[in-house]
């Protein structure tokens, strides 16, 4: 059912602990030694202004695989059995600061895809900080609140095939974990997936901070070509348009939130979790309160290249 484990020369790739949905690729330090001087040619203004620099690094890490990394990121985002995987670095040194972390994370977005323009902050990617106090208008950073489970890119134009997550830094942080489901391993899939109420058009809009001045319509679920059922759902953007659209979505929610099977795990800081944004829902867990807790997020999301 599950692909098998590749070996490739300086990465550690193993089955993830709690599902082998999710492949887990630890990058060895040899491998972190040899991108030092290929990522120090840029800074963060270079990658964000001139974007065929993201590509020049991309490069570096795909070069000391002979090329083999990735096709096989591709693959296991590409296939409906996994779909997700985890990486980072093996050990998190000095050299292994913010700015390099941001150039891992575009080097290895920059192998699966183009990144969509993030409005929220401007640029190809986002970062933001979660604290103990929060006045925005997203759940995004709440801390002391459930983020439940949704895909990203609901309210967009841009089609988002995949999204990146990379934890930057954490500080005094307890609670918070991640946690994902597949589609297929929802128990509630057949039922949702044959109401006509999830076929209709929804209309999704978004809060001001999201920069985004107007709303799209779309279903919440649909089909892939090979007729595999696929979602785009995000419980704070739907504008139900009647009391049948409203009713699904509380059910919906309520249906998602109390799966038995959501894989639920710490992602450790440096790492990064890259999934395919049709058929994996993510969420957060709530933190426990502390006036001095501190957790730094970057997010690049995009779409599939076509060739």
């Amino acid at each position: 059912m599950h692909q098998d484990l590749k070996h490739l020369d300086g990465f550690e790739i193993s089955f993830h602990e709690k599902s082998k949905r999710i492949i887990n690729i630890k990058i060895e330090d040899q491998v972190i030694e040899r991108l030092i001087f290929p990522f120090k040619k840029f800074d963060i203004t270079a990658l964000e202004y001139k974007p065929f620099t993201r590509f020049t690094i991309a490069k570096s890490l795909d070069d000391i695989t002979s090329n083999e990394l990735s096709k096989y990121l591709n693959s296991i985002l590409k296939d409906r059995n996994t779909g997700c995987f985890i990486i980072g670095p093996k050990t998190i040194s000095k050299k292994v600061d913010h700015n390099f972390l941001v150039k891992l994370s575009t080097a290895i977005t920059h192998l699966i895809g183009n990144p969509n323009h993030d409005s929220m902050a401007g640029k190809y990617y986002a970062r933001f900080h979660v604290k103990h106090e929060d006045d925005s208008d997203s759940y995004l950073r709440k801390a002391y609140t459930n983020m439940d489970l949704h895909t990203d890119g609901t309210y967009v134009k841009e089609k988002t095939d995949w999204i990146l997550m990379t934890k930057l830094e954490e500080e005094n942080v307890i609670g918070g974990e991640s946690y994902i489901l597949h589609l297929d391993d929802w128990e509630h899939l057949g039922d949702f997936i044959n109401d006509d109420v999830g076929k209709q058009n929804f209309i999704w809009g978004s809060p001001k901070s999201k920069n985004i001045d107007y709303k799209v319509e779309h279903p919440v679920f649909s089909v892939d070509e090979k007729g595999n059922p696929q979602i785009s759902y995000i419980d704070q953007f739907p504008e139900p348009k009647n009391m049948e659209q409203g009713l699904f979505l509380q059910k919906l929610s309520d249906a998602l939130e109390e799966s038995q099977n959501k894989i639920i795990f710490p992602l450790s800081v440096g790492s990064a979790i890259v999934a395919n944004n049709y058929f994996w829902l993510h969420g957060r867990k709530p933190f426990k309160e502390n006036k001095n807790l501190s957790r730094e997020l970057l997010r690049i999301r995009g779409s599939f290249f076509n060739n």
